[in-house]
């Protein structure tokens, strides 16, 4: 019997049917490896790079501990060409940072040390908290208070937008006498600002070294009234050099802190800091000499 209409259009379908669906099976495989190709006259993405071996290797960690997120407001912010930023480390160390970034450390030594390598390290030798016989190899300028064979250290350097000069004192030596010209007090100049740090001053001031140090905005003034000048005579030194800014240090103690500040609260203002970093400029000093309390030991 001859085959219907029907019968004979079902290979025909078929074959239709089947070649849809090779063509379904090549798109799918031709159009995603298209995709990943890169776009005629483009230059094909650079691979990423390879992660580090080691991230405590990258600057500025302090720990082999993930990276910590900073807020924006932590960053510092770029000081004007008249400031001077001052963050207290602890001890008798400050970092004292100028607008060309240029970074001191007063009293640098092996236990109280500032968080990055300074430029410039001030050293005085009464104890071994104000001095290092190891400074970083980092440090371009290395500047000991003293000399070994007793003339005044006499310091007088600049580099970029910071100077730095040292005024010799004497110093009580281990066997209760007097090592002459073994502490220097260094004056600071940055911004618009003269910072003078006294070291482990033992004494008053004769009306030279006064006079050599000159003008100064800002001391760094030793309160714990014993191991350097006792409170009489470290009143004196300040009433001599007469700054509009007073910053306390070599405390130990909120004790010894305490009875400094009692001593002069008739005579300055007090004001407490409450994070240890303060920027100042001339314009910034106050009008009536103060003290100013960062906080630290």
């Amino acid at each position: 019997m001859p085959a219907t209409p029907a019968r004979r259009a079902t290979p025909v379908r078929s074959l239709v049917r089947f070649a849809a669906f090779v063509a379904v099976l090549i798109l799918g495989w031709i159009l995603p490896i298209a995709a990943m190709r890169p776009a005629v006259g483009q230059p094909a993405a650079p691979a990423a790079p390879a992660a580090p071996e080691r991230l405590d290797t990258c600057p500025g960690l302090v720990s082999r501990t993930s990276p910590r997120i900073v807020p924006a407001a932590v960053v510092p912010a770029a000081l004007a060409p008249d400031q001077a930023r001052v963050t207290y480390i602890g001890h008798s160390t400050f970092l004292i940072e100028s607008p060309r970034q240029v970074r001191v450390a007063t009293d640098y030594n092996d236990y109280v040390k500032p968080p990055v390598v300074p430029d410039i390290a001030t050293m005085n030798r009464a104890h071994s908290t104000h001095y290092t016989l190891s400074p970083d190899p980092g440090i371009r300028f290395v500047l000991h208070g003293w000399r070994d064979d007793g003339k005044p250290a006499g310091h007088d350097i600049s580099y970029q937008d910071v100077h730095v000069r040292s005024v010799a004192t004497n110093i009580r030596d281990w066997a209760g006498g007097t090592a002459r010209h073994g502490n220097s007090i260094f004056v600071i100049e940055v911004g618009t600002l003269c910072i003078a740090h006294l070291g482990h001053l033992h004494h008053t001031l004769t009306p030279q070294q006064v006079s050599e140090i000159g003008r100064v905005d800002v001391v760094l003034v030793p309160v714990d009234g014993s191991y350097t000048l006792d409170l009489e005579g470290m009143i004196e030194v300040i009433a001599a050099l007469k700054a509009p800014l007073m910053i306390p240090m070599h405390f130990f103690s909120r004790y010894t802190l305490d009875r400094f500040l009692e001593r002069v609260k008739s005579d300055y203002e007090i004001e407490f800091a409450e994070t240890p970093t303060v920027v100042l400029s001339k314009t910034t000093l106050p009008a009536k000499p103060k003290f100013l309390v960062l906080p630290g030991r």
